[in-house]
């Protein structure tokens, strides 16, 4: 089953469609509202409640890594390290990604013209869809979907059509994905490891997916920001899907040292697929921030050549976290879904609650001190009342283990 576009248009203005794209247009004030992340912080701060709802860690990445970017800042091995990068990013981050994908998964890129550097993952889906999601057609995404998918495309004067990954297992059902592509079409959104399911999509996947791609001569962006953060008993090992037969004429790849890192605020990300595809993204792209960070950029490049073991004990903190706060959940009387990867914990209240989980998270938030996020904010406004994923929260588990467990004892005490 697939959520149809919109029978009714989106406010006429950019700004506006923006916004109800990611779900943050007042129709009333006719004003935008803050992000979901924005208003669920700004809520944990005015409750003093443990935030369990915007996804940056509690950790503050590794020390060296740290230490990297403040050398980086007083030197110059980078050239000048607080100037304009190059359009593409520094060559040393370019070589590193191009080095880090081929001794990890035999990937082989062209630093030169097959990976740029962005300011963020952000920026790289947004110089994305910009660049591929023509005016009035179809934009099709799994839901549950980060926000600025919705905002972009709306911003491109795209419509977004969503196939729901549904439980327990949330995988993508791909006969709904094939139905929902039409002539229309001008794109696929995916993302994985999966934000918030935690779902990794297998290789066979990403084959089909790509396969109806490149029979509708479509683009696909895979969003794969998690890529890092896979946990040893995940039930699919995750593929780039650059390095899937059939995706060097239709696939680009999206990737981040935020999450990997634990340097959310550091906002360097990037871009890579076929010298054509990510040249065409440039057009959009050197239009946006341009360039950002050479310093943090220099940084990054240090850690993907030696991560020194970071990403192996982030994984095993992560997993911690999340086996901690999946069996709180548990006891708690939600059920709750143990994620492959990533950050966050889903889990349906409907079993301690008749309402929505918007109001779920709101009580939540007000009585017991913890926040939330409901998925409601992560699907298309026009899924209905009754969906099931109007009943999901997402728990964030990147976060201290004492913290975790305080806010397990207090949604036990909520929902007792």
């Amino acid at each position: 089953m697939t959520t149809t576009p919109p029978p009714r248009p989106y406010p006429e203005m950019p700004w506006a469609r923006t916004a109800a794209g990611a779900n943050t247009y007042d129709a009333e004030t006719g004003s935008v509202l803050p992000t979901i992340y924005e208003r669920t912080t700004a809520g944990a701060l005015a409750h003093q409640a443990l935030n369990l709802g915007q996804g940056f860690p509690d950790a503050q990445g590794p020390d060296w890594l740290l230490e990297a970017a403040a050398h980086s800042i007083t030197h110059h091995e980078i050239g000048p390290p607080n100037q304009y990068a190059p359009g593409l990013g520094i060559p040393a981050l370019r070589e590193a990604v191009a080095e880090h994908y081929r001794r990890r998964s035999g990937l082989v890129l062209d630093p030169e013209t097959q990976i740029m550097a962005t300011t963020g993952a952000t920026e790289a889906i947004a110089a994305t869809i910009l660049a591929w999601a023509r005016p009035g057609s179809e934009v099709v995404a799994f839901a549950p979907f980060y926000d600025s998918y919705g905002a972009c495309v709306a911003l491109a004067g795209a419509r977004l059509r969503t196939v729901p990954l549904r439980a327990p297992d949330y995988r993508p059902d791909l006969k709904a994905l094939e139905t929902a592509l039409t002539p229309n079409t001008s794109m696929i959104l995916m993302n994985t490891p999966h934000n918030p399911t935690g779902t990794v999509f297998s290789r066979e996947e990403l084959a089909r997916i790509l396969h109806l791609a490149a029979e509708r001569d479509i683009v696909v962006m895979c969003d794969e920001v998690y890529e890092h953060l896979i946990f040893d008993d995940a039930s699919h090992t995750h593929s780039p899907i650059l390095t899937v037969p059939g995706a060097e004429n239709v696939a680009l790849a999206v990737g981040s040292a935020g999450k990997s890192f634990s340097v959310t605020g550091w906002k360097v990300g990037w871009l890579t697929g076929s010298a054509k595809l990510v040249n065409r993204v440039r057009g959009v792209k050197q239009f946006l921030s341009f360039s950002s960070g050479p310093a943090f950029q220099w940084a990054v490049a240090q850690g993907l050549q030696d991560d020194q073991g970071f990403f192996a004990e982030n994984v095993a903190t992560l997993k911690k976290g999340r086996d901690l706060l999946h069996s709180g959940l548990e006891r708690a009387g939600l059920r709750a879904h143990s994620p492959d990867a990533g950050y966050f914990v889903v889990a349906d209240v409907s079993g301690v609650s008749e309402h929505s989980a918007e109001a779920f998270c709101a009580e939540l938030l007000t009585h017991a001190g913890v926040a939330a996020i409901p998925v409601s904010s992560l699907i298309s406004a026009e899924t209905p009342a009754e969906d099931p994923l109007r009943k999901l929260v997402r728990f964030a588990f990147c976060k201290d283990h004492s913290t975790l467990e305080e806010a397990v004892e207090r949604i036990v005490r909520f929902t007792e």
